[in-house]
């Protein structure tokens, strides 16, 4: 559906806006050239989603301008088997001074769609954006919500083959998201493709086949959901990754500076890689940390992932009020006693050491997916979802 192959996109950087004027008239250059993409290839099939994941100024922006045509390629290929849309800028192909119903007909000619077919769909659009009134209103009186409500209804609705969201759905109220989230699901299962770029894991996780890492406009790798946002979140802490790994149990896929380390971890004083727990049952983890530095803000924590890697609960130290100094040689065991209040299913523990409000600032050690564990069913568990609220139930008559 989509092929992409070898892009780059190289841009002139001026030290001052009089270095144009110099350069042209006396042939002198006066410019750098950035990389802002180099060498990235991947390929799309219908229905297959892909997500473009990394830090500020890897390119993922750009990349999303080149497939939309926003920007001129300098080198590669761009194959694509039908209409493909982007949301990329909130407002892009949008006026300000005309009425919601304007914009909608207007941006929907951009987008490629006929007049018989606008008229078809302007209902549902509107249905859709959920935004009363202000159909009927200017969209510079427009909430930047209400903005992407109208955008992402339009988008959504031309039918294209490839749906590309840039980060456009961070700005959307938590109901409207999880509606387009339901929208997006069911765009796919009609074999429509999907390429998401955000920096929210979870959204990319659960709507994602496979994760694109961009750094520095490079390709840093190209793979599974899990595998690839693991390798995001060590790029994020600045890790280089080849002698951070460990051989032990309590360290396996595990990362970090180790100015301080997770010497050991157990659940109810036990040891294992894998747990058999009753859904509601209360549980002690335990974890066991070797300090070997002076840290004045250490940080302890543990996540727990479903087996979609979506993140079910997590929690550490700093979200307990409860400040760590340590000197080196230090020991400390820490417990969390808890109720595993999960639906039925397999699960993961995350556990992790860093300093200060953010594993970004220096994470000390991050040990990823340490154990897996089951819940299982027993008769007073039944529910429906991934938790349990424990409701008190009465009923009137």
């Amino acid at each position: 559906m989509l092929s992409v192959k070898n892009l780059n996109k190289n841009f002139k950087l001026y030290q001052k806006p009089s270095d144009r004027l110099v350069e042209f008239f006396f042939r002198k250059k006066k410019h750098i050239i950035y990389p802002a993409i180099s060498g990235v290839s991947f390929e799309l099939r219908e229905g297959e989603s892909l997500g473009v994941i990394g830090p500020n100024g890897a390119g993922k922006s750009t990349l999303m301008k080149l497939l939309t045509g926003l920007l001129i390629l300098d080198e590669g290929k761009i194959s694509i088997d039908g209409k493909i849309t982007g949301l990329i800028e909130l407002g892009t192909g949008f006026n300000p001074e005309l009425s919601g119903e304007v914009n909608i007909r207007n941006n929907a000619l951009l987008l490629g769609m006929t007049e018989i077919e606008i008229a078809d769909r302007f209902k549902d659009i509107v249905l859709f954006a959920e935004i009363g009134s202000f159909i009927n209103k200017p969209l510079k009186v427009y909430s930047s919500g209400m903005l992407m409500r109208l955008a992402f209804a339009v988008a959504i609705h031309s039918n294209p083959k490839c749906f590309l969201i840039d980060e456009a759905l961070s700005v959307g109220d938590g109901y409207f998201q999880q509606k387009c989230t339901r929208k997006i699901m069911n765009f796919k299962k009609n074999g429509g493709s999907l390429i998401l770029v955000s920096h929210d894991m979870n959204a990319i996780k659960l709507l994602c086949d496979k994760v694109l890492l961009l750094n520095g406009g490079r390709c840093m790798e190209l793979g599974e959901p899990e595998s690839t946002v693991n390798s995001y979140n060590k790029l994020l802490a600045g890790l280089k990754g080849a002698g951070d790994k460990y051989e032990d149990q309590s360290k396996k896929a595990g990362y970090g500076t180790l100015r301080a380390s997770i010497d050991t971890f157990s659940f109810n004083g036990i040891k294992n890689d894998t747990y058999v727990f009753k859904s509601g049952e209360k549980v002690s983890l335990e974890l066991r940390v070797r300090c070997d530095y002076n840290l004045d803000d250490l940080v302890i924590g543990f996540l727990i992932r479903d087996r979609f890697g979506q993140d079910v609960f997590g929690t550490n130290t700093l979200l307990h009020n409860y400040p760590i100094k340590v000197s080196a040689g230090d020991m400390l065991n820490v417990m969390w006693d808890f109720n595993l209040n999960l639906g039925v299913g397999k699960y993961t523990l995350t556990v992790a050491l860093h300093l200060g409000p953010d594993h970004t600032i220096e994470c000390l050690h991050w040990a990823d997916a340490i154990c897996t564990f089951d819940i299982a069913e027993f008769d007073g568990s039944k529910f429906i979802g991934i938790c349990c609220l424990k409701p008190e139930l009465i009923v009137h008559k």
